[in-house]
Protein backbone atom coordinates (compact mmCIF):
# COMPACT_ATOMS: atom_id res chain seq x y z
CA UNK A 1 0.00 0.00 0.00
CA UNK A 2 2.77 2.48 1.20
CA UNK A 3 4.41 1.87 -2.49
CA UNK A 4 1.66 2.79 -4.26
CA UNK A 5 1.43 5.66 -2.15
CA UNK A 6 4.55 6.90 -2.78
CA UNK A 7 4.19 6.37 -6.76
CA UNK A 8 0.96 8.94 -6.37
CA UNK A 9 2.96 11.63 -4.70
CA UNK A 10 6.17 10.97 -6.66
CA UNK A 11 3.88 11.41 -9.85
CA UNK A 12 2.43 14.53 -8.43
CA UNK A 13 5.78 16.25 -7.99
CA UNK A 14 6.56 15.49 -11.54
CA UNK A 15 3.00 16.93 -12.48
CA UNK A 16 3.86 20.34 -10.40
CA UNK A 17 7.28 20.62 -11.63
CA UNK A 18 5.98 20.42 -15.29
CA UNK A 19 3.32 23.35 -13.89
CA UNK A 20 5.75 25.57 -12.91
CA UNK A 21 8.27 25.13 -15.55
CA UNK A 22 5.27 25.67 -18.38
CA UNK A 23 4.61 29.02 -16.34
CA UNK A 24 8.05 30.79 -15.74
CA UNK A 25 8.21 34.06 -16.85
CA UNK A 26 11.17 34.17 -19.61
CA UNK A 27 12.38 37.53 -19.35
CA UNK A 28 10.82 40.52 -18.41
CA UNK A 29 11.83 42.68 -21.30
CA UNK A 30 10.99 41.64 -24.95
CA UNK A 31 11.90 43.95 -28.45
CA UNK A 32 9.52 44.30 -30.85
CA UNK A 33 8.47 46.44 -34.04
CA UNK A 34 6.02 48.07 -32.47
CA UNK A 35 5.07 48.88 -28.71
CA UNK A 36 2.11 46.60 -29.28
CA UNK A 37 4.43 43.71 -30.91
CA UNK A 38 1.35 43.43 -33.60
CA UNK A 39 3.72 44.16 -36.40
CA UNK A 40 5.74 41.22 -37.67
CA UNK A 41 9.73 41.95 -37.80
CA UNK A 42 10.74 39.29 -39.85
CA UNK A 43 10.65 36.29 -41.82
CA UNK A 44 12.80 33.90 -40.66
CA UNK A 45 13.30 29.92 -42.45
CA UNK A 46 14.06 26.40 -40.21
CA UNK A 47 17.59 26.07 -40.19
CA UNK A 48 16.52 22.51 -38.09
CA UNK A 49 14.04 20.78 -36.34
CA UNK A 50 13.04 22.02 -33.03
CA UNK A 51 10.61 20.07 -30.55
CA UNK A 52 10.03 22.71 -27.58
CA UNK A 53 10.00 21.73 -23.87
CA UNK A 54 6.55 23.20 -23.55
CA UNK A 55 3.56 24.30 -25.26
CA UNK A 56 4.73 27.89 -25.36
CA UNK A 57 7.58 26.67 -27.66
CA UNK A 58 7.03 26.43 -31.36
CA UNK A 59 7.48 23.26 -33.04
CA UNK A 60 8.93 23.08 -37.14
CA UNK A 61 10.88 21.17 -39.24
CA UNK A 62 13.74 22.20 -41.40
CA UNK A 63 12.81 24.85 -43.81
CA UNK A 64 9.39 25.94 -42.81
CA UNK A 65 9.12 29.30 -42.86
CA UNK A 66 8.20 31.27 -38.67
CA UNK A 67 6.97 34.82 -39.11
CA UNK A 68 9.05 36.76 -36.26
CA UNK A 69 6.92 38.70 -33.95
CA UNK A 70 9.01 39.37 -30.36
CA UNK A 71 12.65 38.61 -29.59
CA UNK A 72 13.47 38.54 -25.69
CA UNK A 73 16.22 40.79 -24.25
CA UNK A 74 18.14 41.10 -21.47
CA UNK A 75 17.91 38.30 -19.43
CA UNK A 76 17.78 35.47 -22.47
CA UNK A 77 18.35 37.09 -26.09
CA UNK A 78 18.09 33.59 -27.31
CA UNK A 79 14.56 33.34 -27.33
CA UNK A 80 12.24 34.70 -30.33
CA UNK A 81 8.32 34.63 -30.55
CA UNK A 82 6.78 33.57 -33.70
CA UNK A 83 4.13 31.78 -36.02
CA UNK A 84 4.07 29.66 -38.76
CA UNK A 85 0.54 28.65 -40.11
CA UNK A 86 -1.91 28.49 -36.54
CA UNK A 87 0.92 27.63 -34.26
CA UNK A 88 2.43 30.15 -31.84
CA UNK A 89 5.60 30.43 -29.93
CA UNK A 90 8.76 30.79 -28.97
CA UNK A 91 12.03 29.40 -30.44
CA UNK A 92 15.96 29.66 -30.64
CA UNK A 93 17.48 32.48 -32.69
CA UNK A 94 20.06 29.90 -33.38
CA UNK A 95 17.53 27.54 -35.08
CA UNK A 96 16.46 30.00 -37.62
CA UNK A 97 17.98 31.86 -40.82
CA UNK A 98 16.80 35.27 -41.42
CA UNK A 99 15.28 35.86 -44.94
CA UNK A 100 13.71 39.24 -45.08
CA UNK A 101 14.13 41.97 -42.04
CA UNK A 102 10.38 44.02 -41.88
CA UNK A 103 10.90 46.70 -39.78
CA UNK A 104 13.53 49.21 -39.52
CA UNK A 105 13.68 49.80 -35.66
CA UNK A 106 12.90 47.43 -32.22
CA UNK A 107 11.21 48.92 -29.86
CA UNK A 108 12.04 47.62 -26.12
CA UNK A 109 9.10 46.98 -23.52
CA UNK A 110 8.32 44.95 -20.57
CA UNK A 111 6.96 41.59 -21.51
CA UNK A 112 3.01 41.02 -19.81
CA UNK A 113 2.07 37.45 -17.66
CA UNK A 114 0.13 37.36 -21.11
CA UNK A 115 3.34 36.60 -22.81
CA UNK A 116 4.13 33.29 -20.70
CA UNK A 117 0.51 31.05 -20.49
CA UNK A 118 0.94 27.85 -21.61
CA UNK A 119 -2.68 26.51 -22.88
CA UNK A 120 -3.87 23.17 -21.59
CA UNK A 121 -6.86 21.46 -22.70
CA UNK A 122 -8.80 24.87 -22.99
CA UNK A 123 -7.44 26.52 -19.72
CA UNK A 124 -4.98 29.34 -19.10
CA UNK A 125 -2.19 28.47 -16.77
CA UNK A 126 -0.21 31.97 -15.39
CA UNK A 127 2.64 31.97 -12.84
Amino acid sequence: MSRILDQRILLLVISFSAIVQSTKVLSKWKKCGDLECEKAMSRVQATTDYLGPDCRYLNFKTGEEIMVYSKLSRENENLWTGSKGKDFGYFPRDAVKIEEVLIGEEVEVLTKETDFLCLHEDKYTFE
